[in-house]
């Protein structure tokens, strides 16, 4: 078999890859881009960073075959975003086009000489005249037989100090810009410092290894090879060869057009000859050549299988991202509703229904019967918790007045027992440690009425939010009665509970209850070691305490939480569903429903984001089912 067929059967075999395999993959991302979803979704993407002067826009020359803005200063004032399509030559002739685009303007390029003068321009109308920064992207797509299938994001160099007429905190707005990208884990930075420096100091590598500190998304590209000092040469190599700053990508070394082969008017094509004559004749570089890490094709043929290999392991991720962002867009749109509508009659009928639905959702609050979202509680099961540590509170109460009755009996016999002999009880006394031991708890009552009232004004509060938020006039008309009938409410059950324990005071039970309790008290062993020893008096005084403090924790432990409840869950909502109806028919009810500027604003965004999601979705799908 001759070496030609052999050649051309390789050749062959390799387009046919990139048609199955590699082009597919990158115009999935480049179709979701143009959609418009990178403002919703985390798309796998490659940006470029470097410090200024770092040889960056030379290294995306070379890739692109187009000469891009250059110069002193900032050169990119926008994320850049260089789509880059191979296509086939068309009868053995070279074919290229270009097409610009940013904030839906689009832009034909018939010549790549027209590339340079078009970004400025696309730069300045989204940037200013100034020599401030745009985060608004501008996409340039390059059809040529002579690129890499690749999409890169150029992002700003960065700058360490302003100058002429850039802002004083310049450095900072490009940073933040630059981490906005680097930081997500979708995107893999391309890193590009010039050789002849020390990398170690270079900001735009310090910024990749604080978001990514493993190195798992950088890859190094070192520039201008022919500035590297004499002697320094292996320090190069071992950089390239992963041994001074390691990153898992590793690094490549390129050596582009230099300002003296612009002057000469190098075109690209020569420059990439020169670039290979460079590594094959350089003694310590040869070696990086033979290895596959320099000049700009193996960049690019690397660069390709990079994004390639990092689209489909992110595709996962990004169906899920999808789906949510999906769901939570539906939502957000659901809960705006369709707006208000124009007519009279039937802008009464909206204000009828949102009131309705706000007044349904009180009501199955009050009920215990709210639909739940996600990992959230019901109302009542929130406040049942809290009922729950007050039992906590008089069963302690109970179980501590068992454990410390020794002491205090003891000392109430001794300063105050009359004629009766050992063993009967001074009722006086009990009723002194009752009243003592009682008013311990109306503290804890309180604060349990305090919590419970937090509870329902935070889900009454976002109740209303959640159905009225988009209609100022009438969000504002139910803000009064929510705060005004919920402190009267809570000041009717403070009232009820101060009124609880005034009547606890009065030491009463029902003969048969107290009869029950107390020999259920003498017949259960003593927790109280030292009790069970104690003298008669203490002994007797023990079990008439604690068989009354039972009975009182157990009236309390209902009684307290049903005024609670009572109050502020069942009359507190009655009383604001009425006042809610009762704004249908106040005074001037049609500005109740005057929908907020804000509002119609944010339903277009999301109906807009629904679009692009759902679009992206078929894109996505029709994707993995031909994958």
């Amino acid at each position: 078999m001759s070496t030609s067929s052999s050649s051309k059967r390789k050749s062959s075999g390799l387009n046919q890859h990139y048609e199955e395999k590699v082009r597919p993959c990158i115009d999935l991302v480049d179709s979701l881009r143009s959609l418009g979803v990178e403002k919703d979704l985390n798309l796998p993407a490659i940006a470029v960073i470097g410090d200024q002067s770092s040889g960056k826009s030379s290294v995306l020359e070379a890739l692109s075959g187009v000469a891009l803005p250059r110069g002193t200063g900032i050169v990119t004032r926008c994320p850049l975003v260089l789509k880059l399509k191979r296509i086939s030559k068309g009868n053995n002739c070279h074919q290229w086009h270009g097409l610009m685009s940013y904030k839906k303007r689009t832009k034909e390029l018939k010549d790549p000489a027209e590339i340079e003068n078009a970004v400025l321009n696309a730069q300045t109308a989204l940037a200013g005249t100034g020599e401030g920064i745009s985060h608004e992207m501008i996409t340039l797509e390059i059809q040529s037989s002579d690129v890499p299938d690749l999409t890169l994001i150029d992002l700003p160099g960065i700058a360490r100090v302003a100058t002429g007429n850039q802002p004083k905190d310049i450095e900072k707005q490009i940073k933040d810009l630059i981490e906005k990208y680097i930081k997500r884990q979708e995107t893999i930075s391309l890193v590009v410092v010039p050789a002849n420096i020390d990398i170690a100091t270079t900001e735009a590598l310090q910024m990749a290894s604080k978001v990514d500190s493993s190195g798992q998304r950088t890859l190094g590209i070192l520039t201008k090879p022919d500035l590297v000092d004499k002697g320094m040469e292996e320090i190069v190599v071992r950089t390239v060869n992963n041994q001074v700053i390691p990153l898992k990508k590793g690094y490549m070394i390129v050596k582009c057009r230099g300002q003296q082969d612009i002057n000469e008017k190098l075109d690209l094509v020569k420059a990439l000859e020169k670039e290979r004559s460079f590594f094959a004749e350089h003694s310590h570089f040869r070696s990086l050549l033979e290895e596959g890490k320099a000049t700009i094709p193996l960049l690019a043929e690397r660069l390709t299988k990079e994004l390639v290999e990092h689209i489909t392991k992110t595709l996962p991720q990004l169906q899920k991202q999808l789906v949510m962002k999906l769901e939570k867009t539906t939502e957000d749109l659901r809960a705006l509703g369709d707006g208000v509508p124009t007519d009279e009659h039937e802008k009464s009928n909206f204000l009828i229904m949102k009131i309705r639905q706000s007044n349904d959702a009180l009501e199955e609050v009050k009920r215990a019967e709210e639909d739940l979202k996600n990992s959230d509680i019901r109302v009542f099961s929130k406040i049942r918790g809290e009922f729950g540590k007050w039992k906590l509170v008089l069963d302690d109460k109970s179980i501590k007045t068992e454990e410390n009755l020794r002491e205090e009996v003891q000392e109430y016999v001794k300063t105050r027992r009359g004629k009766e002999l050992p063993g009967f009880v001074n009722y006086r006394t009990f009723e002194n440690i009752v009243k003592k031991h009682i008013e311990e708890l109306e503290e804890p009552a309180l604060k349990l009425l305090k919590d419970v009232t937090d509870i329902v004004h935070t889900c009454v509060d976002h109740i209303v939010n959640y159905h009225f938020n988009a209609f100022s006039h009438l969000l504002r008309a139910a803000k009064d009665p929510i705060e005004d009938f919920l402190d009267e409410q809570f000041q009717k059950a403070e009232e009820k509970i101060h009124s609880q324990f005034k009547m606890e005071r009065i030491v009463y039970s029902q003969d048969v209850l107290y009869s029950n309790e107390l020999n259920h008290v003498k017949q259960k062993p003593s927790k109280s070691l030292s009790l069970s020893f104690a003298s008669a008096d203490v002994r007797e005084m023990a079990y008439h305490l604690t068989s009354y403090l039972t009975i009182t924790c157990n009236r309390l432990a209902n009684q307290v939480p049903l005024i609670v409840q009572y109050h502020i869950l069942d009359q507190y909502i009655s009383q604001l569903q009425n006042a809610m109806l009762a704004m249908i028919g106040g005074n001037n009810p049609g500005m109740l429903p005057r929908e907020d500027s804000s509002v119609a604003r944010k339903r277009r965004e999301l109906k807009e984001r629904l679009e692009r999601l759902k679009s992206a979705g078929k894109v996505l799908s029709k994707f993995v089912h031909s994958a």
